[in-house]
């Protein structure tokens, strides 16, 4: 399952989103670290089932489909607010580090009000410049992985001049721990053009390219509900990927769902109010439809999520099937099952990923028209296949 770690600052709605997402309880304050050890929980990533355009009413197994919805489960891991200079041991710096690190992703969220200081304290909206904190996170997992390797950099030097070992072979060594891949090591020496002799300075270029390939960060603006942040997004988006977010409003909304006070599909551009609501709730849903869903298309909570999956990670949707006339497993299950897989994943590569013993035993596969498809053949978005075994 697809790990997502949600990152930012003391007091900038991290919880709140955390909650939004998955609705489990967490402690949610203005005290700096209310979060102490990290919460985690199942949020989903919705795509358009395949159901819809094709007139069946599928059976989901792995997943839930919510009128014609697909939702599939990602683990969110929520960890302690970040502080200055965490990357130095301050506050829970080196704990909340190494926390993320379980991380493929970061949603990093952001006070895009400007309403909170650079140490997580609330202030007057509009008093902070956001950019800040945009810049922040991404300087103090740089200099945390700078210090890993600088301590042992020496040591590496030496032992590749002495056994000629490639060198990204050494670093993987001394990366591998943080859910550093191979790949990102051979992309970043080789966009870099780093090795044995370069300077620290050329180091530290080179950790920030292997951090930005293995923990991509996807901003949301959160708070955007709040008049000072219009301002702030309309000066930030040229420059950055924000993506304007009120997690309150999302949390209000699916608690109202969960209630059966409203109808509502996470990420949609409204809600149809379905049970008596008193005026006060009234007001809120009114606020949230004419100040947020009316300007920017959604609450923001799950266009991170998915744009985190599908753009930053470039993931695609498949459905595996048994009977691919029937688009049904062994149990009569119609389309049972959504994988989230990586875009360029070849129909044998998926095989394994299901279970060892199909890929072991693979011989080709289906799709939907019955053309038999080879091993390498590429998987696209809302593929559904068979997979033949011998």
């Amino acid at each position: 399952m697809i790990q997502i770690g949600v990152v930012g600052k003391s007091n900038v709605g991290k919880s709140t989103f955390f909650k939004a997402a998955t609705l489990v309880d967490v402690e949610i304050s203005n005290r700096i670290f209310t979060t102490i050890k990290p919460n985690q929980a199942v949020a989903y990533v919705t795509a358009e089932c395949p159901c819809k355009k094709l007139g069946v009413i599928c059976n989901p197994q792995n997943s839930k489909c919510v009128s014609g919805v697909r939702m599939i489960p990602i683990k969110l891991i929520d960890v302690a607010g970040l502080v200055p200079d965490a990357h130095k041991g301050r506050g829970l710096g080196i704990q909340f580090l190494n926390d993320l690190m379980e991380a493929s992703m970061l949603i990093h969220v952001i006070d895009i009000s400007g309403g909170t200081d650079v140490e997580g304290n609330p202030i007057k909206a509009g008093t902070h410049n956001p950019e800040e904190d945009i810049k922040f996170l991404p300087h103090e997992i740089d200099h945390w992985m700078f210090g890993i390797m600088s301590r042992n950099w020496q040591q590496i030097r030496r032992k590749a001049e002495a056994t000629k070992e490639p060198i990204e072979k050494l670093i993987y060594e001394q990366l591998s721990g943080l859910q550093v891949t191979n790949l990102a090591i051979e992309d970043a020496l080789r966009e870099t053009g780093f090795n044995l002799h370069s300077s620290e300075d050329d180091l530290l270029e080179f950790i920030s390219l292997i951090r930005e390939k293995s923990k991509p960060i996807v901003i949301a603006g959160n708070k955007i509900d709040v008049p000072e942040a219009k301002s702030n997004y309309e000066k930030l988006k040229d420059n950055y990927s924000v993506i304007p977010t009120s997690a309150e409003s999302e949390l209000a909304l699916r608690e109202a769902e969960k209630h059966k006070l409203i109808e509502y599909i996470p990420g949609e551009n409204g809600f149809k109010i379905v049970s008596d609501v008193n005026e006060k709730q009234k007001q809120a849903l009114d606020f949230i439809k004419t100040r947020l869903l009316e300007v920017y298309g959604s609450t923001g909570v799950q266009q991170v999520i998915n744009s985190g999956v599908f753009e930053v990670l470039d993931m695609i949707v498949v459905y595996p099937v048994t009977n691919i006339g029937k688009l049904t497993d062994k149990k009569g299950h119609i389309l049972p099952d959504a994988h989230i897989v990586k875009k360029g994943t070849t129909l044998k590569e998926f095989a394994y990923k299901i279970h060892q013993e199909i890929g072991e035993k693979f011989a080709g596969g289906l799709d939907r028209q019955r053309k038999k498809l080879g091993a390498d053949y590429e998987l696209k978005n809302g593929d559904m296949v068979e997979i033949l075994t011998r």
